[in-house]
């Protein structure tokens, strides 16, 4: 803040206001209902001081990559109107950890991590990663692997399915890569027509996974500004 009280231009408030206008426009644009899409702010490797700065300018929704960091962040803040999403990849030894502190996980990827998940006793929400590319260490399932996936997920207790989460392949067109994924939503829906909802769009792509239904963004840089750089 300046010594006025006001934002400094080009900071954190700034920057949060400019995305939600870009965001603004774009649903206008492709004539959906703003109700419909949730920003998610990725903090990672922002100080928890960035977080409190978010959560006083009214963002709700935070996601996080790293399980040990996220779950810092979780205990510190100590928000109950605060949404954690875990968008980076669970290992199989600390989902039950995650999901201790993630109320939505957007990177389920395999039937191994489906049963990690499971519980008798509470419901986690949890997107299924599609991967758009051949790398395998890209994460996600591959597209013909997708329904025997979501079964699982169907068939498991504690994990309830929202959608599909993807990331445009780097190089590719993405509107065109967020529109297979809208297709593969599609087929999703047949066999769980609840699950409706597209996690994909980052900083530099929103508008182009807006215009093919995303529900969920998980914008970063645009919005914290560039991650700190230890000394």
């Amino acid at each position: 803040m300046s010594d006025s009280g006001r934002p400094r231009p080009g900071g954190l408030a700034d920057r949060l206001a400019a995305v939600q206008r870009g965001i603004t426009a774009a649903v206008a644009a492709a004539g959906r209902d703003p109700e419909e899409v949730t920003t998610i702010v990725v903090t990672k490797f922002q100080p928890v001081s960035l977080l409190e700065e978010l959560a006083a300018l009214g963002v709700r929704d935070f996601g996080e990559s790293r399980h040990q960091e996220a779950q810092g962040k979780a205990a510190a803040l100590q928000d109950p109107g605060l949404t954690w999403h875990f968008v980076g990849q669970v290992q199989g030894k600390k989902a039950r950890q995650v999901r201790a502190y993630a109320d939505v996980i957007h990177s389920v990827d395999r039937t191994s991590l489906v049963d990690a998940l499971g519980s008798d006793e509470s419901v986690v929400d949890c997107f299924v990663q599609v991967n758009l590319t051949d790398d395998p260490a890209r994460g996600g399932v591959a597209p013909g692997e997708l329904h025997g996936l979501v079964e699982h997920v169907l068939d498991t207790a504690g994990v309830r399915l929202l959608g599909l989460m993807a990331v445009a392949p780097i190089g590719a067109e993405p509107r065109r890569a967020f529109a297979r994924v809208r297709e593969l939503g599609e087929t999703v829906q047949q066999l769980a027509p609840h699950a409706r909802y597209l996690s994909m769009g980052m900083s530099a792509d929103y508008a182009e996974a807006i215009s093919e239904g995303a529900t969920h963004l998980r914008i970063g840089t645009a919005i914290t500004g560039n991650r700190p750089v230890s000394g």
